[in-house]
């Protein structure tokens, strides 16, 4: 039982086939630069990185692609797309229609479709990808995990802005949250590596990458988030400036004589740290430069570092205290100092992390100190076998839980 997950972008198409009875990876890749110059796919196929340049000009031609590399004669990994028992597609965006993942027919693709006026930059391209994959796989069931369906549990409380409440029931203008499929991972394997069963544990997950967003888990559901009706509320990010005063948008047009659209792509694209620093987005590009005298670096990570704590700290009062803090997405695992500066001087609450097991932290690891009440966790996110599994239990599988 092989489940091949696809997560399409604009012009950007990531796979992986994954073995469900054994949680292998038989391959990966990314298509990237579609309908761009110089396209190309990347993959990893028996232990050995591929590069393939193709002309691939659309999500179609991608998905072709891929599914001759998966299944080529020498470097392929399965014998042909018999072997591809299903699909399961990532998808942005499901409103508050989907709590859960669901097999995709007519109707979900309407759904998906109606949704891409809140992920615009999502959803289209998700839905080709579910085109280009049943063109291609007729046969093949396929069903969607939407980045939004963990975080239909949050309470009314936690999701409804203080706007004039037509809007939330004529427009649907509320918090959704994203990255759920992360941090619903990221809590089971909490659980696992604490010994307690999720629905025993409060705790508080961070998925800080490009795009950042923090998670309050109660027994295993999500009762805060921080990303909002789109993922550029919350943390500030490598471009997404998050949470600020709404009105700097009416008063920005008003002294620049920005356009609508100009202020959305400043805000989406020419903020958060790269804003701040002038410098980059990138953390390690801050890192160099902050130990080399810049200022503005310096500063870009101090607000950064500032704004986890700050969210985890009225995340602990929701909960009611908080058993584990779990760190993951590219700068929660790899970056110490943020996870250091993040949680520095939050003894008083039982969070205390040991600086060198900090500092050396490699994959699935523990990284309090002795005396910490609180237990804190770097752990590698998979969004991927996240997705397969969703996508075996909808199918209705037997296959084995590792």
């Amino acid at each position: 039982m092989n489940v091949l997950v696809i997560n399409s972008g604009s012009s950007s198409v990531k796979y992986k086939l994954i073995d469900m009875q054994s949680d292998a990876v038989l391959g990966s890749g990314l298509c990237e630069r579609i309908g761009l110059d110089q396209p190309r796919i990347v993959s990893e196929h028996h232990g050995r990185k591929i590069v393939s340049e193709d002309d691939i000009k659309t999500h179609l031609g991608a998905i072709h692609a891929i599914i001759d590399l998966l299944t080529h004669p020498e470097n392929g990994v399965v014998k042909d797309v018999s072997e591809i028992s299903a699909v399961g597609h990532r998808i942005a965006h499901g409103g508050d229609q989907f709590k859960e993942s669901v097999f995709i027919d007519e109707e979900v693709c309407a759904v998906i479709h109606e949704c891409s006026e809140l992920a615009p930059l999502h959803n289209p391209y998700m839905l080709d990808a579910i085109v280009a994959c049943r063109a291609i796989l007729p046969e093949v069931p396929m069903v969607a995990v939407f980045d939004t369906a963990f975080h239909q549990s949050l309470p009314e409380h936690a999701f409804i802005y203080a706007i004039p409440f037509d809007y939330y029931i004529k427009h649907r203008i509320r918090k959704y949250g994203f990255h759920g499929t992360s941090h619903k991972y990221l809590a089971e394997q909490a659980s696992n590596l604490i010994g307690k069963p999720l629905d025993a544990l409060k705790i508080i997950t961070c998925h800080l990458g490009n795009g950042a967003s923090i998670c309050a888990i109660d027994k295993g559901r999500s009762v805060e988030t921080s990303m909002g009706f789109t993922p550029a509320e919350g943390l500030p990010m490598g471009t997404r400036c998050g949470s600020i005063d709404p009105l700097i948008f009416k008063f920005l047009q008003d002294k620049t004589e920005l356009s609508v659209q100009e202020v959305y792509t400043m805000l989406n694209k020419d903020s958060g740290v790269l804003g701040i620093s002038g410098i980059s987005s990138d953390f390690r590009d801050l890192q160099t430069a902050s130990m080399n005298g810049d200022q503005r670096a310096k500063l870009a990570i101090d607000i950064f570092c500032y704004r986890v704590k700050n969210i985890i700290g009225s995340y602990i009062a929701v909960l009611n205290g908080v058993d584990a803090i779990v760190f993951s997405g590219g700068i929660g695992e790899n970056a110490s100092n943020i996870r250091e500066q993040s949680l520095a001087d939050m003894d008083w609450l039982g969070i205390e992390i040991d600086p060198d097991l900090n500092r050396q932290a490699k994959g699935n690891i523990e990284i309090s100190s002795k005396k910490a009440k609180v237990r804190t966790y770097v752990i590698k996110t998979d969004e991927e076998i996240s997705i397969a599994k969703d996508t075996a239990l909808v199918l209705g599988w037997n296959f084995k839980e590792n």
